[in-house]
């Protein structure tokens, strides 16, 4: 395949531009690059709390939150609340979120505990309503060794799956599409959100 003799760049002012790939370092190869600078707010630990009641828990702000828009809340419980992933896997993907600041599963009492199934498997009854998945993967991650983003705030993923959606882009190129703003997909699931939260009846929502 012929090389391509050109490569985009930004300029000094922030203006995309394009030079000759010989004037810049390294091997013209055959990957397509999708830059995705956001993603370095995550890989930098931007957000991920400390374990010293500090305040910097983003599920503890979320919980907290007035503005349920604004923190990306799709619905709140007596114990646990549901929230979107600012850093979604596919869309739709939410997590349950206890408001009490713990860890380990197991410091959970009885009632959140019951609280966070049921919010899961509402968020799975709406999410099937809405956007028509067809599987999900559920899971908490337990320490930083399991892989938790945030170990120090206990939090269960709902991720809706499609099939094909573990395509050529996100296993080679790393990069998720993702076909929907975090905003609209909240809105709508919060629409849909059951006035009975213990059942998949009336999800005409609130």
């Amino acid at each position: 395949m012929p090389e391509d003799p050109t490569a985009d760049v930004t300029g000094a002012a922030g203006v995309p531009t394009t030079v000759p790939a010989g004037d810049l370092a390294g091997v013209p190869d055959g990957f397509g690059r999708l830059w995705t600078p956001h993603r370095m707010a995550y890989i930098g630990g931007q957000d991920k709390p400390a374990d010293d009641g500090s305040g910097a828990c983003p599920f503890c702000r979320a919980g907290a939150s007035s503005d349920d828009a604004e923190a990306l809340v799709v619905a709140r419980g007596t114990y646990a609340f549901v929230v979107l992933n600012l850093y979604p896997y596919n869309s739709g993907h939410a997590m349950v979120v206890p408001f009490r600041h713990v860890a380990d599963y197991t410091e959970l009492t009885h009632a959140e505990t019951v609280e966070v199934a049921d919010l899961t498997r509402t968020t799975m009854q709406v999410l099937r309503a809405v956007m028509g998945p067809q599987g999900f993967n559920l899971g908490m991650n337990q320490g930083a060794v399991a892989g938790a983003g945030i170990a120090a705030h206990l939090h269960q993923h709902v991720v809706p799956r499609w099939a094909g959606d573990s395509n050529f882009l996100p296993i080679v190129g790393r990069t998720k599409a993702m076909p929907e703003l975090l905003a609209d997909t909240r809105r709508r699931l919060a629409d849909a959100w059951p006035i009975d939260a213990h059942g998949p009846e009336g999800l005409t929502g609130r």
